[in-house]
């Protein structure tokens, strides 16, 4: 479980036992929180900062700790800005300031020096807040009593965020092949990512997963089918194309395992030595929380990463999917959502098909995929762009809805949705923002998720929704 430090800033100014209350007020807010984030996060006690040494002491035992994701502060009285700096010139992990007192009300009839002395988050929180700013640290901020259900969900999406990020910074791409030919969105500058997010993008041939396909047991491939028919309804005569995907997956899982990957591409162009195109074995795959993207869409395998880690713990679906085509039916516009064979099992409204088709491209076997109807409900469609000289995520509201009608002929998993605030505006704001046709859609996020999760990483950020007036 992912780990944040607390840390309360003070001085000495005021006193030794001053100093033993804040301590034992940031003891029982720390006490409070782990209580109420139990299961997301926990979150351990630094020492007082009074003294620069400390803070920089404090900032580096949250560096050190690979557990850690970020870090919490908070002050108590007021602390000095300038014994800060130091500390904070150490930090690189996502920083949440919270804006809080020990106290929720004022003891209007007995209030003295004393207490003002001891709780003064207004006026220290203040101080400290400068020198976030004037070191240009980029971090959020949550105002209110600590105890407050708005509070408790803000540090609970922090903590999420957090570990996202701490994530992203672990990825590992396995790009078999490049990206499609002639295809500009799914480009981009790989070394630029790995810089701004840590994202390793490594190139393999897609000869060594046929390698290690070939070579897949029988024992392996029947382990591999028994998890198909535990969690799918098998609906082809066609077995053997089923286990030809089967001994993809066991190549995919051993090569992940010895190469440290999180997420992968694949390109239809480039399948030398494979019989089919990766099916089931690429959305079983995404079921166990591997990133992907098509057609060696690198950023969006990485992204999916990243979003399902962020979603973890949450009630809904996260995976990647493509825009396809629409119903304009006016006032009833719709966009079908899909791809050739690998949209996400965690999308499936129920119990999934494995079924075995002719795919039309790519020239090669009949593949196997997993085939089902998609969840409905509110969500977010998420992509990231390389725009040259920066990166953009665009963000865009949207509601997924059960297909109107049974589409008998579409041999693919599919989930359709509306755009907010209307298909006119809201697919209009897309491509004026210069959003791919691939993305991350999920269930479980919100736009501020997201939102955050730009602001840590310094990534510009569009969102799109009902209040998007027009573009």
């Amino acid at each position: 479980m992912s780990k944040l430090y607390f840390i309360t800033g003070s001085q000495d100014l005021y006193g030794e036992e001053c100093l033993k209350q804040v301590a034992a007020d940031a003891r029982v807010m720390v006490d409070y929180l782990n209580e109420q984030l139990k299961g997301t996060v926990t979150i351990e006690l630094l020492p007082t900062v009074e003294t620069s040494a400390i803070c920089v002491s404090d900032m580096r035992a949250v560096e050190n700790d690979d557990d850690c994701v970020g870090v919490i502060t908070w002050m108590h009285t007021f602390s000095p800005a300038k014994m800060w700096i130091k500390g904070l010139q150490i930090l690189r992990k996502p920083l949440l300031h919270l804006h809080t007192q020990a106290n929720e009300k004022l003891p209007y009839d007995t209030i003295d020096m004393d207490f003002m002395n001891l709780n003064q988050a207004a006026h220290g929180d203040r101080e400290y807040g400068f020198i976030l700013a004037r070191l240009g640290v980029v971090h959020e901020v949550a105002a209110g009593y600590y105890k407050n259900p708005r509070i408790i969900a803000k540090i609970r999406r922090f903590a999420q965020v957090a570990s996202a990020i701490a994530c992203s910074k672990n990825i590992r791409i396995a790009t078999f092949g490049n990206n499609m030919r002639d295809v500009a969105v799914t480009d981009g500058n790989r070394l630029e990512c790995e810089i701004k997010y840590g994202w390793e993008v490594k190139y393999w041939g897609i000869g060594e997963i046929a390698k290690l396909a070939a070579s897949a047991s029988e024992d392996e491939v029947d382990a591999k089918m028994k998890e198909y028919t535990d969690k799918y309804t098998m609906a082809t005569d066609n077995v053997e194309a089923v286990r030809e995907q089967a001994r993809y997956e066991v190549a995919f899982e051993k090569f992940f395992a010895a190469n440290g990957i999180t997420s992968f591409t694949d390109n239809f162009q480039d399948l030398h030595g494979l019989r089919q195109l990766p099916g089931i074995a690429a959305q079983n795959l995404m079921g166990k929380g591997i990133g992907f993207g098509p057609e060696g869409d690198y950023k969006i395998a990485a992204l999916s990463t990243v979003l399902m880690k962020m979603a973890e713990g949450r009630e809904g679906a996260t995976g990647f999917i493509e825009d396809y085509t629409y119903d304009l039916t006016e006032g009833e516009e719709l966009e079908l959502a899909s791809h050739m064979l690998e949209v996400p099992v965690s999308f499936a409204a129920s119990k999934p098909e494995i079924q075995v088709h002719p795919l039309g491209i790519g020239g090669k076997e009949d593949p196997a995929r997993l085939v089902f109807d998609g969840v409905t409900g509110d969500g977010i469609q998420v992509t990231l762009i390389d725009m040259g000289d920066h990166f953009r995520i665009i963000c865009a509201d949207i509601e997924l809805v059960a297909q109107p009608k049974p589409m008998p002929c579409l041999p693919v998993a599919r989930i359709m949705y509306r755009h907010k605030p209307n298909f006119e505006i809201g697919t209009a704001a897309w491509c004026m923002a210069g959003g791919a046709h691939h993305s991350v859609v999920s269930t479980a996020l919100t736009r501020e998720d997201i939102a955050m999760f730009a602001k840590l990483t310094g990534t510009e950020l569009i969102v799109i929704g009902d209040d998007t007036k027009s573009v």
